[in-house]
């Protein structure tokens, strides 16, 4: 199996369309914070789910980064930095999530309780520590980090301008959730889904572009052919 720069960039494109698929799905049927526990089936399918997300995202973004990061310059790599690492910071939320509060639920349920509610972006009553520092750099990161890195890619016009705008649009309107009524949290997410997805054909569909063919001019004899003279 011959590994080619675009069977790589056709995986990533791949990689982004499935991470934004998850997300949107993630979203459907998703419990309020308020209601939701640790102990279900529903909790860890979730936050693995959510978890595999993040790990495709951090694919197809560096994939739709390296496709131009010439012509994204300074910002380009700001944004993607920051936007990687958001996605990575959200993805150790998650492997805790699934791993780790399931298995405190019975002797440290308040401790869970905050935790959940924090993640959220809800105020927990008890102190979780370091957790809360996770979660708002996580916040900071992804919202600031996706605007960057939306702009960049809407400059540099390579893929669809419009799924660039909107995941610039969607990840510093998540900002807004924070004055929002909590019914506003599961389709806050949506566009940033699309956009994922959108970003992904699109760079896929860069791949099947034909090269350009470039015209040549060779003359009719070169000096060695060239007919002596008579």
């Amino acid at each position: 199996m011959n590994v080619t720069t675009t069977g790589l960039t056709k995986a990533t494109a791949a990689a982004a369309a499935a991470a934004g698929a998850i997300f949107i799905a993630v979203q459907v049927g998703h419990p309020a914070f308020d209601t939701y526990t640790t102990q279900t089936t529903q909790w860890v399918v979730r936050s693995c789910a959510k978890t595999a997300m993040t790990a495709l995202a951090l694919a197809g973004l560096t994939g739709i980064y390296l496709h131009q990061h010439r012509k994204a310059g300074l910002l380009g790599l700001i944004g993607y930095l920051m936007f990687a690492a958001g996605y990575l910071a959200m993805m150790a939320t998650e492997v805790i999530a699934a791993v780790v509060l399931p298995q405190l639920v019975d002797t440290q349920p308040a401790f869970v309780n905050d935790v959940v509610v924090a993640s959220g972006g809800g105020h927990p009553t008890g102190d979780i520590g370091s957790l809360q520092t996770l979660f708002n750099g996580t916040g900071a990161l992804y919202m600031v980090g996706g605007l960057l890195f939306g702009i960049a890619l809407f400059r540099t016009g390579v893929l669809a301008r419009w799924a660039a705008a909107l995941l610039a649009v969607s990840t510093i309107g998540t900002a807004a959730l924070t004055v929002l009524p909590a019914s506003f949290d599961r389709p806050m997410a949506v566009p940033e889904g699309i956009a994922l997805i959108a970003l992904g054909v699109s760079l896929w569909r860069t791949q099947r572009r034909p090269a350009p063919v470039r015209a040549t001019t060779t003359a009719a004899f070169s000096p060695v052919e060239q007919p002596a003279a008579r």
